[in-house]
């Protein structure tokens, strides 16, 4: 299953990429990135199926654990794309996230959406790493 992260902003070429890149390239699963400006750009075509998540202060709070099964049961039902969205400084509105399947929150802090990626990239790279059996994981 191809996890594509979609996110508004460039992120250039700083720290936070480097984080990105460097729990990207962790993940045993196909991943991509892709890049749009702060307002429009075209979205690209999802693959049929595709499951949508969203980074949104209204989402949940989900254990590493939690996020790994969802994505691990998807993969086992022949889900081919998951997309996780990052808006730009202003969010999603109500009928944007309505189109979600799932919303997440990284806690009630507001992040830097930079930073919001690179914490994205090590859940990715910690719940295929939980599906895998590695025995990094901690459950705290």
């Amino acid at each position: 299953m191809l996890l594509h992260i979609v996110a508004r902003g460039r992120i250039g070429r700083g720290p936070e990429a480097e984080l990105v890149e460097r729990y990207l390239k962790r993940v045993a699963w196909p991943t991509r990135i892709t890049e749009l400006p702060d307002t429009g750009g075209k979205m690209p075509e999802a693959a049929p199926g595709a499951r949508i998540v969203m980074l949104d202060e209204t989402g949940e709070n989900l254990p590493s654990r939690v996020l790994a099964e969802k994505l691990g049961r998807w993969r086992d039902d022949g889900v081919r794309e998951t997309r996780f969205l990052i808006g730009a400084a202003d969010g999603f509105d109500d009928a944007q996230r309505a189109q979600a399947d799932l919303l997440v929150s990284f806690g009630r802090a507001t992040w830097p959406h930079l930073m919001a990626r690179a914490m994205l990239a090590e859940q990715l790279w910690r719940a295929t790493s939980i599906l895998a059996n590695h025995p990094y994981h901690r459950e705290g």
